[in-house]
């Protein structure tokens, strides 16, 4: 399953999580993130990121991620629904 069009899902705001996914032509997942607590969590949103979109059935995607604190279910949900509007 691919993504059609560049698509948006939350907000800048404290606790949460800014996602924008684009399609990828080539193939693979790339993920560009910045957090306020990236030396801390970084690779835990990435993980969080990726297994989302392996549920999802996802393989080609650019993802931009800018958290702000976001607990781990905000970032599956934010995903999803950045996914889903990109179809």
């Amino acid at each position: 399953m691919n993504i059609k069009t560049p698509a948006k899902a939350g907000t800048m705001e404290s606790n949460d999580i800014y996602i924008m996914v684009k399609p990828k032509e080539d193939n693979g997942i790339e993920i560009e993130l910045e957090s306020i607590v990236m030396d801390q969590f970084g690779e835990q949103i990435e993980k969080v990121i990726l297994s989302t979109l392996e549920t999802l059935g996802i393989k080609n995607i650019y993802v931009v991620a800018k958290d702000r604190g976001a607990l781990d279910y905000t970032i599956r949900s934010r995903i999803e629904t950045a996914v889903k509007r990109g179809m």
